[in-house]
């Protein structure tokens, strides 16, 4: 699933937040319980990711008995801060209070589709954010294609 899209949504007394329809389907599995990974960002916001996704990435990370140690800092905050989540018949997933405060959200988040996971922002630090990054597209593009090449030239 490719998430794509921005939706700015309420959160209820009951910290619940409903997924657009369409960004919920990237979610489905069947007919048993659909899972949504919540997890903090690195960027100030929760990032939601699909059961398979997330479990096939931390799968991924190579295992010792050895770690090196910044791996071993990064699997202890992500792994103990992230949350397992099922999401309801409605399309709405409990958020965790203690990844609402990293975030810095309350009443309202805007849920962003970022290509393989959601990310819910704070709406006026998003606001802010999205008109920065929009003012330099060009240049963000020109690192992101960059980057893309292995570092070679544009």
């Amino acid at each position: 699933m490719l998430f794509t899209g921005e939706s700015e949504r309420s959160i209820d007394e009951k910290l619940r937040i409903s997924i657009p329809s369409d960004m919920r389907s990237g979610f489905a599995t069947g007919p048993a319980p659909n899972i949504v990974y919540a997890a903090p960002g690195p960027n100030a916001a929760i990032w939601l990711w699909p059961e398979q996704t997330f479990v096939n990435m931390a799968m991924s990370f190579e295992q010792s008995l050895l770690p090196d140690e910044d791996v071993m800092d990064f699997e202890q905050v992500l792994f103990s801060q992230s949350r397992r989540i099922e999401l309801d018949k409605a399309g709405r997933i409990r958020l965790p209070d203690a990844l609402l405060s990293l975030a810095g959200i309350s009443k309202q988040a805007v849920i962003l589709g970022v290509r393989d996971h959601l990310e819910l922002r704070n709406p006026e630090s998003w606001n802010q954010m999205r008109e920065e990054k929009l003012s330099k597209l060009k240049e963000i593009m020109l690192r992101a294609r960059k980057h893309g090449r292995g570092g070679e030239g544009v």
